[in-house]
């Protein structure tokens, strides 16, 4: 497992293409990978999330992804995704096709995939037009002990799940703390897992209720201080809620999304240099 500079490990790891899951919930959002993919020009991309929010706005509207999997998508506490909501309305910058589903459905889809089983099986709850907006990618099935109505979810196997991390330790172990998500199950279900992390240390002090990923589980990881922002990273630093307002005038807007984009993540060689551009601390 080797340690990379975060251009080289996106350069290796994401391709044209490829099926890309960046997950974390409220907290540990791999902002500074997503802005490397955006400065990488990388294109056709699936992206697989439980919950998208600005990184993913991102993305879509520089036009590095074609699909979209993913429950509930949102400006967390302020209200819509503007550019996404501008390629599924009218097909900019490019159209997006889209595969919603509820969080228990992603959380056992990437369960399933982590299991190496082809679809994960759920209690059937009553019927929306979620199930209808999403035809023949779901299925129901009858449990052959009990008679019971069942919902197959096809498995998620990401092509790369790449995560933000506190610290990765001498061995190439990473530990991850604070709220979990589907952190766990989305890097056991990918071919690869990308992690970034806050710091390098010689050993854990693993806290109550942390996870550590074994070294043999990831493929890359790099060192990169204040990788989450304008998320948060539990033990290091707080949301930066102004961010989340701001973002939600800057999005409305393509030409002023454009430039932000291009005076802030474009012009920008590395995420340490964009902290720098948007005053903010590592």
């Amino acid at each position: 497992m080797p340690l990379l500079p975060l251009s080289e490990s996106i350069a290796t790891h994401v391709l044209d293409g490829a099926s890309v899951a960046l997950e974390g919930f409220t907290h540990l959002i791999p902002f500074a990978a997503g802005h490397e993919i955006i400065r990488q020009r990388r294109r056709g991309l699936h992206l697989i999330r439980m919950t998208p929010d600005l990184i993913h706005d991102q993305m879509i509207g520089m036009g590095c992804a074609d699909r979209l999997t993913f429950s509930w998508g949102g400006n967390p506490g302020v209200g819509s995704l503007h550019r996404l909501r501008d390629a599924i309305e009218r097909q900019w910058p490019q159209p997006l096709a889209i595969t919603e589903h509820t969080h228990a459905e992603i959380g056992a889809a990437y369960q399933a995939g982590a299991s190496g089983l082809p679809c994960a099986l759920m209690r059937h709850y009553a019927d929306t037009d979620l199930d209808r907006a999403r035809g023949a990618q779901m299925r129901t099935v009858t449990c052959p002990f009990s008679g019971e109505r069942l919902l197959a979810v096809p498995a998620i196997t990401p092509d790369v799940t790449i995560l933000h991390a506190q610290q990765v330790d001498r061995k190439g172990n990473v530990l991850i703390r604070g709220i979990i998500g589907a952190a766990r199950e989305a890097a056991l279900a990918a071919r690869r897992l990308v992690v970034t992390v806050e710091e390098a240390v010689e050993h854990f002090d693993v806290p109550l209720n942390a996870i550590v990923l074994p070294h043999w589980l990831v493929t890359a990881v790099s060192v990169v201080p204040g990788g989450a922002h304008p998320s948060y990273a539990a033990g290091f630093y707080e949301r930066d809620n102004r961010f989340y307002l701001e973002w939600d005038q800057i999005a409305r807007d393509r030409a002023r999304f454009q430039q932000w984009m291009q005076e802030h993540v474009l012009s920008s060689r590395d995420h340490a240099e964009l902290l720098a551009r948007l005053r903010v601390a590592a």
